[in-house]
């Protein structure tokens, strides 16, 4: 189920939130898991068991590493925790792809296991990860399994994020606050995560649709696209984890930030401080700095990096596209740190310059069906294959996405937020921005809500991760 469907909005949100408002405090957690199971069922019901046997075993390890966290068998219980979860993982997600490898390099014509990627599995086995290794490192184990079973199957960010670490919502869990302001802002919240995935994100995916089968190549319509798609996966994603945070404070929930304008920023270190927040933190903490981080000199801290950034490639997907665009941003941090960034601090201007064209050039790789695919696509930037600077249809795109564009780029930095923030600041000013915001957020909806009727083009672009 999308959350930018007619179903999710004006059926199970609405039940599921009278539900959970009328029942008493002491289950409120079960109505959230039972709608959670439903939500997820309602998509992919026979991998219902798969996240059930997955969270059985993360409550079971997190008690025993508990037990004996003070013992050499607390870690060994963690290690094994952490090493099922992650096994679950491979050979849903990657297994088909190892073979396919395996097959390439030694010539064997071993059969491929063609297992369907079940939906939002990154997500809730780093959740599964982070419980343990959370446990392990000091916080208190969850006794009552329907709480942990929530925290694992949350439906506002189970399927996309963000990626909620155990130690900052366990004490959510059992005691939160409710209130108007709270349930207000977190509406609000929501209503401006669907304009994005649906008036924007939908928009830009749509002229990268046109790109793809198009026979009409130019350097023009190539930079269209780079342009389309990293504004696409930007307003599709953070579109999403807006909705997924304002949910969350309906529902009595703080989940992190997961993006803040990560296209304002002026080096590739700080574009990764505000991209993909908790993806970027989540390994930090797990991997990075168990591995040893910057302690061990920077030869290792170099490597150190490398690891985390072909492990972040891989996490997005089963395909070496995804694993040559995380060793992109691996040269590029490393660069960075050895002598760039001092650099890039002389001008704020190149520097924001020099980080949107490569991490468009980053994007580009991304969307590659194949490594093929991506590398056509880069060339095609240049002029390579001999593509002409201009086509019929590249300029007929231009113009017609052109207020999408153009909205797109504005939106994508935090012009207009500072806009009604000042304006909110002038007592006049206040009044009327409180009048009209019930006003155009109902308006943003009956329009969302003709696309949706309408059937336009609605992916979610990181369902496929």
């Amino acid at each position: 189920m999308l959350f930018s469907s007619i179903s999710f909005l004006y059926y199970f949100l609405p039940l599921t939130l009278a539900f959970y408002f009328v029942v008493p405090r002491a289950f409120k957690n079960t109505i959230l898991l039972l709608a959670s199971l439903l939500f997820y069922g309602w998509g992919e019901p026979k991998y219902l068991m798969l996240m059930g046997l997955s969270t059985l075993l993360g409550y079971g390890f997190g008690l025993l590493v508990e037990k004996y966290r003070e013992k050499k068998a607390g870690k060994v219980f963690c290690v094994f925790s952490v090493g099922i979860s992650l096994s679950f993982l491979v050979c849903f997600k990657y297994a088909d792809f190892f073979i396919q490898n395996v097959n390439a390099i030694t010539g064997l014509q071993l059969s491929f296991l063609r297992l369907t990627l079940p939906i939002g599995i990154s997500f809730y086995t780093f959740q599964i990860i982070s419980y343990t290794v959370d446990v392990y490192k000091g916080e208190r184990a969850q006794k009552n399994l329907i709480h942990l079973a929530t925290y694992i199957a949350m439906f506002p960010q189970l399927i996309a994020g963000p990626i909620v670490r155990y130690s900052d919502i366990a004490g959510q869990l059992t005691h939160r606050e409710y209130s108007w302001h709270g349930i207000a802002w977190g509406i609000r919240r929501f209503v401006i995560g669907l304009a994005k995935k649906i008036l924007l994100a939908n928009q830009l995916g749509e002229l990268c649709s046109i790109f793809r089968a198009s026979q009409d190549s130019s350097v023009l319509f190539c930079w269209l696209y780079a342009i389309a798609f990293t504004l696409h996966i930007y307003f599709d994603f953070s579109g999403y984890s807006d909705m997924a945070i304002g949910l969350g404070s309906v529902l009595g929930f703080r989940f992190q930030e997961n993006f803040n304008y990560p296209y304002i920023s002026a080096s590739i270190t700080e574009f990764w401080r505000r991209w993909h927040i908790s993806l970027g933190a989540f390994f930090r903490d797990y991997v990075y700095i168990p591995l040893g981080g910057n302690r061990k000199g920077r030869g290792r801290q170099l490597f150190h990096i490398l690891v985390v950034w072909m492990l972040t490639g891989l996490w997005h997907g089963a395909a070496w596209n995804f694993i040559l665009w995380g060793a992109f941003f691996a040269v590029l941090l490393t660069v960075e740190k050895l002598w760039l960034l001092r650099k890039l601090e002389k001008s704020r201007l190149l520097s924001r310059i020099y980080t949107l064209f490569f991490v468009m050039l980053s994007f580009v790789i991304f969307n590659g069906e194949n490594l093929g695919q991506a590398f056509s696509d880069m060339a095609g930037l240049f002029g390579g294959g001999g593509i002409p600077l201009v086509s019929q249809e590249a300029l007929y795109c231009l113009l017609s996405f052109k207020i999408v564009l153009l909205v797109g780029i504005i939106g994508a930095t935090p012009a207009a937020c500072n806009w009604v923030r000042k304006i909110s600041k002038s007592p006049t000013g206040g009044k009327v921005l409180n009048l009209l915001e019930p006003v155009v957020l109902t308006v943003l909806m009956l329009v969302m809500t003709a696309y949706l009727v309408d059937g336009s083009f609605n992916p979610f672009l990181y369902f496929r991760f």
